[in-house]
């Protein structure tokens, strides 16, 4: 288990007996260390520093190497811009943050569904967005109703694909990058159903 803030407590506080074998954490207090190393005597706990911005990502292709500006923009780096009628509340921009955050980690196609700041279904790695959005919202179940759903790069496709059907299966505000030559699709999808859209202005690519 990796956290990304500093580990005052147990990170399942007791509610739960998920077994796991090692913890992550930028830090810890007394009390959350003592509760971790009560838990196994095997469990190995380790600290690390948050990894500073690289600025470049290398990958490895066929006979060389890509370069390419690193995807280290975090939710409170861009502006979400509302471009439909309906305005999210803040609750609703605050769990689009974090599905935005969440959507940066998983596999292009990448879809993510949140609600209460939990991330509740993802998607990820299909051939097409449609399949991740399918595989997202199921997995949030009934949930979804009122979630909120992140999309890593724009919708090239909206009336009968992936913003319709988060629109009829109750999702309440959608974030996308935008930037696709069909976005007022988008946009009068989600005015039909009475959705929240946001647009970011930039993408995440993990391939």
């Amino acid at each position: 288990m990796h956290l990304s803030y500093v580990c005052r407590r147990s990170p399942t506080d007791g509610e739960t007996r998920m077994f796991y074998e090692i913890v992550v954490a930028p830090g810890y207090t007394p009390e959350g260390l003592e509760v971790l190393k009560g838990k196994s005597k095997a469990l190995r706990i380790l600290e690390a520093a948050p990894r500073p911005p690289s600025g470049r990502s290398l990958r490895q292709v066929a006979g060389g190497w890509l370069m390419q500006g690193a995807d280290d923009l975090s939710p409170e780096d861009i502006t979400f811009t509302v471009v439909s009628e309906k305005q999210p509340t803040e609750q609703q921009l605050s769990d689009l943050r974090f599905a935005w955050r969440c959507v940066k980690h998983v596999k292009s196609n990448a879809i993510t569904v949140a609600k209460d700041n939990k991330l509740l279904g993802m998607g990820s790695g299909q051939p097409n967005r449609v399949k991740s959005t399918q595989i997202a919202m199921e997995k949030a179940g009934d949930d979804i109703k009122g979630a909120v759903l992140a999309s890593d790069a724009f919708f090239p496709f909206s009336w009968g694909d992936s913003v319709e059907m988060a629109c009829q299966a109750g999702v309440a505000a959608i974030a996308h990058p935008g930037g696709s030559i069909r976005d007022q699709d988008a946009i009068d999808c989600c005015n039909k159903y009475g959705v929240a859209l946001v647009t970011t202005g930039v993408r995440h690519f993990k391939h």
